[in-house]
Order: C-alpha cells, then structure tokens, then sequence
C-alpha cells in the first residue's frame, strides 16, 4: 500500500488510527513526492531528521519519480486539473501508486476520487 503524506502527518500529531493503519501493513511504499513534502514541511533541522528516522524506522521504501509515472501524472494534471483542481503533487502521488498497481490510502480522498484507474482507499481519522 502507497501512503498519501496526510497518512504520516496524522501520525506525527498522535492519531493513533493512523500510526495502527501503519504498523499493521507489511510492505510499506511512499512515493518520493510524498517524501519531499514531508521534508519541507519541517520547520527546522529536529524536525527534518524526525521524518528521517521516521521513515527508516518504519521500513518505507520510497518509490522514485520514473518517465511512466511522470507522464502519467502529466496526463492527469492536463486532464483534471481544471474540473477537479488536481495539483502536480497529488498527481504525481496518484501515477505512483497507478503505474506500481498498488492501494493508496489517504484521507484526502476528494483530491483523487476523479482518476478511475487508482486504487483509492479512504482514511477516516
């Protein structure tokens, strides 16, 4: 399963459904699109080296940025972005999981509920 960043955000604020959605699966996956918001949303460098170890700790294997999954994102933003307001980083999350066949789970399921062929599983904190 592929986590959307808001999945790792409500376990860094104590949302223990969250944290227990986590743990329990196997084979945890990231996109690197994932990572980096993830990244520059610490304020400083505790903070930085907290989503480091974080992900480490866990086991994520952060999923790269490949020509498909680029240009699947670019297909999506070309076609949802004016009726649906997809932004680049959620298309890129959503070609990731997409084109490595894999669920992604995020609580913010309005931002891909329009791309059909994703595997979409809503989180409900």
């Amino acid at each position: 399963m592929i986590f959307d960043t808001d999945i790792l955000i409500w376990v860094q604020r104590g949302n223990e459904k969250a944290a227990k959605l986590i743990e329990k699966d196997d084979s945890r996956q990231l996109s690197i699109q994932s990572y980096m918001e993830l990244l520059q949303g610490a304020k400083n460098k505790a903070q930085h080296k907290y989503v480091k170890d974080f992900i480490c700790q866990f086991e994520f294997s952060i999923l790269p940025l490949t020509e498909n999954i680029g240009h699947r994102a670019l297909i999506y933003v070309e076609e949802y972005t004016l009726s649906s307001s997809m932004r680049s980083g959620d298309a890129i999350i959503a070609a990731t999981a997409v084109e490595n066949n894999m669920k992604l789970v995020s609580s913010n399921a309005k931002h891909f509920k329009v791309v059909k062929e994703l595997q979409l599983k809503a989180f409900k904190p």
